[in-house]
């Protein structure tokens, strides 16, 4: 038997051998090179959960999103990095209506994004720079503020004619300091332009356990449709089947926040999940630990399940945030109030 001196597993491998010397009175030191453990081959580890946020209380935002606050006291902190503060209006009738449409007037942003999905429904946004579009079922609105911009968010005026089931979630995402001053974008991102993707991964179709829209980043060899500022990942994952476990490969070194649209999951950890399990309900979520971990398994609680899976490469910048500015330093905040109240938007 012949080890290196600098290799980590010696002990056990010393172990190992008398063992087998002692059982099986082996005298040929060539085959027990294969008894040593090669740390390559270890059962996959799963990412474990850091915290678990259950349910908060919903809140309107102006008279037409009614929303829990999903993130509660971790928004706008490092451990959500890029991401910054998340949004979800679960599902809610609203009757039809004449006049003006609900939702929520002329505000300005600068230095982040905000990135709407409608689940249900139809929201209408403007922009004082030209920008106006409709999304519906399944689309994404994805809009740079950058170095400033006022905008409105309102039901469609066909929504608000007509009335009907009302779904959606915002969620806010960082710049990065070099790129907060950017200028404005918006982009529009239709259902039939989100890319799909298998679970697992290259399963035929009577195989499949779910499947991943790709809004934003990258899974296997597949890019999601979104333009980015920084690696962010934003994932909408659909589970059909109760019972199954589902491995869902997730970059390591990615902050990582599973969000429960409906439905149910446990989320397994440790090795080959064997580790401690969490159980998330809908609009709970859990923030993952940055363990180096490069893979998420969660076994399905519910039929039909809907989770979405957020986060990105973290910025490790400082986070100033006030009202509808997320900036570097609050110097850079007052300085935003002052462009905004100047008409420098």
């Amino acid at each position: 038997y012949r080890y290196h001196k600098l290799n980590p597993m010696r002990d056990y491998c010393r172990r190992q051998v008398h063992l087998l010397f002692s059982a099986l009175l082996v005298t040929s030191t060539s085959s027990l090179d294969t008894t040593c453990p090669n740390t390559a081959t270890t059962m996959p580890q799963y990412r474990s959960v850091k915290r678990v946020m259950l349910k908060p209380y919903k809140h309107w935002v102006g008279d037409g999103f009614n929303v829990y606050p999903v993130f509660a006291d971790l928004a706008f902190k490092d451990d959500l990095s890029p991401l910054l503060m998340f949004d979800y209006a679960e599902p809610k009738e609203f009757g039809s209506k004449l006049g003006q449409p609900r939702g929520v007037g002329q505000h300005p942003h600068r230095g982040f994004e905000t990135v709407t999905i409608a689940f249900q429904g139809e929201v209408e946004h403007r922009d004082n720079k030209g920008n106006k579009g409709v999304i519906g079922p399944g689309d994404v609105q994805w809009m740079t503020a950058g170095r400033g911009i006022v905008h409105e968010e309102y039901h469609s005026p066909k929504f608000t004619k007509e009335g009907g089931t009302f779904e959606m979630c915002q969620l806010w995402v960082n710049l990065p300091k070099k790129d907060k001053m950017t200028k404005p974008r918006y982009q529009a991102i239709l259902n039939e332009q989100i890319p799909s993707v298998p679970l697992p991964l290259g399963a035929p179709e009577e195989e499949q356990l779910g499947q991943v829209r790709l809004i934003a980043g990258d899974f296997a060899d597949t890019k999601g449709r979104a333009k980015t500022y920084s690696p962010v990942n934003m994932w909408d994952v659909i589970l059909p089947n109760a019972g199954a476990e589902v491995e869902i490969p997730y970059p390591s070194d990615h902050n990582c926040i599973v969000f429960v649209r409906r439905g149910g999951v446990e989320i397994m950890s440790g090795e080959e999940g064997k580790g401690k399990t969490s159980k998330l309900g809908p609009q709970d979520v859990a923030l993952m630990h940055l363990d180096g971990s490069d893979s998420i398994k969660v076994r399905v609680e519910r039929p039909d399940t809907s989770i979405l899976i957020m986060g990105g490469e973290p910025l490790n910048e400082p986070i100033a945030a006030q009202g509808p500015f997320v900036m570097n330093t609050f110097d850079e905040i007052r300085k935003a109030m002052g462009d905004y109240r100047a008409g420098k938007f």
